[in-house]
């Protein structure tokens, strides 16, 4: 397992993430959602409508490989998008995923 998804992993036991592509958008929306991670292997409506979304509010937007990747870091099966909603829990996974991702 990875630094990012464990650390993920603490954000969703603080409480600081949604799942599920409805409440994601909701987030968005509402101004709440503050980094967006999306799995590859999402559907293209999917990613069209998370990216679309995230880019009109000016929501940080990253990408992670898999949804089983994305699920397991936050206990759960699989899920193709998640919203962090503490700055300070976006602000270092986007640093980290940037690191990983970016060189």
């Amino acid at each position: 397992m990875s630094n990012w998804s464990t650390f993920l992993g603490l954000a969703n036991r603080a409480r600081k993430i949604i799942s599920g592509e409805e409440l994601v958008l909701k987030e968005i929306r509402g101004g709440r959602a503050k980094l967006v991670l999306l799995a590859e292997d999402a559907s293209n409506n999917t990613a069209k409508r998370i990216k679309d979304k995230a880019n009109y509010y000016k929501i940080p937007l990253r990408t992670v490989e898999t949804r089983q990747q994305l699920g397991h870091a936050i206990g759960r099966d699989e899920r193709v998008v998640v919203a962090v909603l503490d700055e300070g829990f976006a602000k270092k996974l986007q640093s980290m995923l940037d690191t990983i991702y970016r060189g």
